[in-house]
């Protein structure tokens, strides 16, 4: 599909979505009631965002059945998801088709992730701490700094509330899956009120081979996985409008993978480790002041062979300290951001990579509402100490045409920064790479009436100085015989986001179509593991305290490598499942993964879960 054709489709479909009766518009999010942090770092009703936005709440974690992130997130609008195996493998996560090191992925506000691969661990984040993810399409480099090029997500574990309350589950099935969790939260209330939660979790299975025959590390055994997982939040006000807090998540992940010696269990091992004090002050009606300190380590260890250069570990410490004003202005809002942040790499395989890199950050941004006028503008600063300054700026426009109908229109640029492997990795980095450049515009309309919604956004976000691994390198690299990572190529990431959501006949449908064109302008070719067509549909009934449900996967055909010669064939699964309710606090889950067997790969090479099943019972409400 050429870029023209997905422009054609979104006046098609727009017209289509503005012209249908509100009684049967789809959507796949509610924007009526709903409140969101991620777009501009403060609580804003939904309606008033003009960022193209997802929310994923608790009611709609339990009801998926997922069984980790990737699952929910590959079932959201605008999402594709690469892996290298069963659930404990290597994971990527696509936004509009940009790239997994192209996002900014946050738990708590703790921005989390990778130096040296530049991605999130997504695998070894533990679903069962998590009481709601947001999901924001396109730049939010002004908010964000480095990486926000393709869209942010933010996880928010579970936060204490109301009066103590207990959660529980476990799970079994296909594989020798094994799960359990809990959880305990409240409030003590009162003027100093001490808001409390903490969960834990643990979960694993017996796995399938990762790899397929024809990959050079094929091993046909079965590689299963062991996780981990521990969260906590204390916040306790210490006067009216004063409130002070820390929060951490722990998390690891011990998972086997195919090196190609029958006769060692390869496996890696990955821990998440964030903790963050931080402070939020009522300064005036019109002034809040909020602080925050975290520290984010990430830690990869391999361990391949018995012998120790098979033992590789590499750990990214992020270290970040902010400062935000929030000063209201009337109905509008004006922010002030200060921040630093502090990347360090500790590497026992190369001590190329044992660097750290500073970056001091400014940000102003202003919110306006006027009647049924909407408009932002915001503008950054990020100075690093290993690649410059970078500068980015971004606008928005929105019109109420009723109190359910909305047109936006947003423009804005981006960036991202190199990692470490791409500017030190000994034979491959390359020190004189440069950001990767974004700017983006979008537009596009949003219905909601609380019970019926209907959104669709078109994009195109263009991208320059995009670092691709080059087989052979410029003259000026000629240390590199056998290539390298750097800055020679274009790319665009364009195409058109709809979704629906609704209930017809007791049914509850959500559906999410996606038309995209990721390509790399210099060449021509469709960008790696990212498709030009791919679709969700989800339907539930509920009858009694029963609910039974189903839920569809499509993509078009994508390719493994830049060059397009490894074709991804397309696919279709088909899930089912069904929740029996019976007492106040106890329900029991079934459900049935893959119905129809499909074989399919999301990676060359690595396989996928054919027909698998599980079974879970919980106690209280999430």
């Amino acid at each position: 599909m050429t870029f023209p054709v997905a422009r054609r489709a979104a006046l098609s479909s727009l017209a289509l979505a503005l012209s249908i009766p509100s009684s049967l518009v789809l959507a796949d999010d509610s924007m009526v009631a709903e409140v969101l942090v991620t777009a501009n770092r403060s609580n804003q009703a939904a309606r008033d965002v003009l960022s193209d936005h997802v929310v994923i709440g608790s009611d709609d974690i339990a009801r998926s059945g997922a069984r980790s992130v990737i699952d929910l997130l590959q079932m959201q609008r605008g999402i594709e998801v690469a892996r290298n195996g069963g659930p404990g493998a290597t994971s990527s996560v696509f936004i509009r088709g940009a790239d997994n090191r192209q996002n900014v992925v946050m738990v708590d506000g703790v921005r989390i992730g990778s130096s040296t691969t530049g991605g999130a661990s997504w695998s070894a984040l533990p679903l069962a701490d998590i009481e709601r993810i947001e999901i924001v399409y396109g730049p939010l480099a002004t908010m964000y700094g480095a990486d926000a090029l393709g869209g942010a997500v933010q996880i928010f574990t579970r936060r204490g509330a109301g009066a103590p309350r207990l959660t529980a589950a476990a799970r079994i099935g296909s594989n020798g899956l094994r799960e359990g969790e809990a959880a305990f939260s409240g409030s003590t209330g009162g003027a100093h009120s001490l808001n409390y939660a903490m969960a834990a979790s643990r979960s694993g299975d017996d796995g399938f081979s990762a790899t397929q025959p024809g990959a050079f590390s094929f091993n046909p055994d079965r590689d299963g996985y062991d996780k981990e997982s521990a969260s906590g939040q204390l916040a306790f006000q210490l006067a009216p409008g004063h409130d002070i807090g820390a929060l951490f998540l722990h998390s690891r992940l011990d998972a086997d993978y195919d090196a190609g010696a029958a006769s060692y269990r390869a496996r890696s091992v990955q821990k998440l480790d964030n903790v963050a004090l931080f402070s939020r002050h009522q300064l005036g009606a019109a002034w809040l002041l909020s602080l925050q300190a975290s520290e984010a380590t990430d830690t990869s260890q391999d361990d391949s062979s018995a012998a120790l250069s098979g033992r590789n570990r590499i750990e990214t410490r992020q270290h970040a300290l902010s400062i935000q004003n929030d000063i209201a202005i009337g109905d509008d809002l004006l922010q002030l951001v200060l921040e630093r942040r502090s990347e360090e790499v500790i590497s026992n395989s190369s001590g190329a990579l044992n660097r750290r890199r500073d970056t001091d950050s400014a940000a102003a941004s202003y919110s306006l509402r006027a009647g049924d006028h909407l408009a932002s503008l915001s503008a950054r600063v990020d100075d690093s100490s290993q690649y410059g300054a970078n500068n980015t700026w971004g606008l928005g426009y929105g019109y109420r045409l009723t109190r359910a109908l909305r047109l936006n229109a947003s423009t804005g640029t981006s960036f991202r920064a190199p990692t470490f492997n791409e500017l030190y990795y000994p034979g491959y980095g390359v020190a004189s790479n440069r950001p990767e450049h974004g700017r983006n515009v979008e537009a596009g309309a949003y219905y909601s009436d609380g019970s019926n919604a209907a959104s669709i956004a078109w994009y195109r976000n263009k991208v320059r100085d995009l670092l691709v691994s080059t087989s052979r390198c410029p003259v000026e690299v000629a240390t590199h015989p056998f290539g390298c990572a750097y800055n020679v190529n274009r790319a665009l990431l364009g195409g058109v986001s709809i979704g629906a959501s609704t209930s017809l006949a007791g049914i509850n449908l959500k559906a999410a179509l996606d038309f995209q064109d990721p390509r790399d302008d210099t060449t021509g070719k469709q960008l790696a593991r990212r498709s030009k067509r791919h679709a969700k549909l989800a339907a539930d009934y509920a009858f009694g305290a029963a609910t039974i449900g189903a839920e569809v996967q499509a993509s078009g055909k994508r390719f493994d490598d830049a060059a397009n010669r490894n074709a991804l064939g397309g696919y279709g699964v088909v899930n089912l499942l069904g929740e029996y309710r019976f007492g106040q606090d106890w329900s029991a889950l079934l459900r049935w993964n893959n119905v129809g067997d499909k074989r399919y790969a999301l990676a060359r090479y690595y396989a996928t879960p054919g027909s698998n099943w599980f079974a879970g019972l919980r106690y209280g409400a999430r």
